[in-house]
């Protein structure tokens, strides 16, 4: 009987040593977390190869008086690298035939060109400046480059009800900008859990204070893989502005190569 009884105790201490021992393999601190989801949703969109859209961008002031732009977009994924985007602008006419080129990147700054058909040359935007405004919206020139998973430092925050209706659940990670010129100090996003889609992102500008909110709805996929939303509202909480992109027409894996995201030919 006594024999038994240590039987039974050195097995519970085994098994409770194990349960242990797998407890702490698979604790995650905050920060392993938020980099771990950051990853598995920079994964859930590899292999686009390329797409192109039409968008339409409303500007709003703090009165709601309104103006529209028509632009076109082509992106191309690169292979250990950032993207490659470049926007066209088709209307108004004082903004037409404008162009921006961006070559995304993780650490390092990004590369950035804007063409300027009044001026009739190509602007190239400085490293120390992409929290400027891109062509008079909320959204940043560092918005609009892709965001690559180095960019940033992670944590996770809380899992909640998110999306339209709060009829998903979302990861609620934050995330603190790597580049030393960000004009961030941090970002909080929510990451739907199932297809790994980004709803809300809330921007916190250099003193920290919450500097707009950025939404995006109703999501499609393409390709049976890749999500890409028809709105995306930006809300600037301070000048009280906000700017609305409404995409068309996206068409992947349509050809696009490098030669067609050339800084020499912006001009054309």
């Amino acid at each position: 009987m006594k024999m038994k009884t240590q039987l039974k105790l050195i097995l519970s201490t085994m098994i409770l040593s194990s349960v242990t021992l797998f407890a702490s393999a698979n604790a995650e601190t905050p920060a392993a977390k938020g980099l771990r989801i950051a990853q598995e949703a920079d994964a859930s969109d590899t292999g686009f190869n390329d797409f192109t859209a039409n968008m339409v961008m409303t500007l709003k002031n703090r009165a709601g008086k309104s103006s529209r732009r028509i632009i076109r977009i082509k992106t191309l994924e690169v292979a250990n690298d950032g993207d490659k985007s470049l926007s066209l602008f088709d209307e108004p006419a004082d903004v037409k035939g404008t162009a921006m080129l961006t070559f995304s990147h993780g650490l390092k700054a990004d590369d950035q060109w804007l063409y300027l058909p009044a001026l009739k040359r190509v602007k190239r935007i400085n490293s120390r400046n992409k929290s400027g405004p891109f062509m008079g919206s909320e959204f940043a020139f560092e918005d609009i480059s892709s965001q690559e998973v180095e960019k940033y430092k992670y944590k996770y925050l809380r899992e909640e009800a998110c999306g339209e209706g709060n009829k998903w659940k979302c990861h609620v990670i934050e995330r603190i900008p790597a580049y030393k010129y960000s004009g961030y100090t941090k970002q909080v996003v929510w990451i739907d859990t199932q297809h790994y889609r980004p709803t809300k992102i809330m921007f916190y500008d250099r003193k920290n204070a919450l500097l707009k909110t950025l939404v995006a709805t109703n999501f499609s996929q393409y390709a049976g893989k890749h999500w890409r939303p028809a709105m995306m509202n930006m809300q600037n909480h301070q000048s009280g502005k906000s700017t609305i992109l409404q995409y068309t027409n996206y068409k992947f894996k349509t050809g696009l190569s490098t030669r067609d995201f050339n800084k020499k030919s912006l001009a054309r």
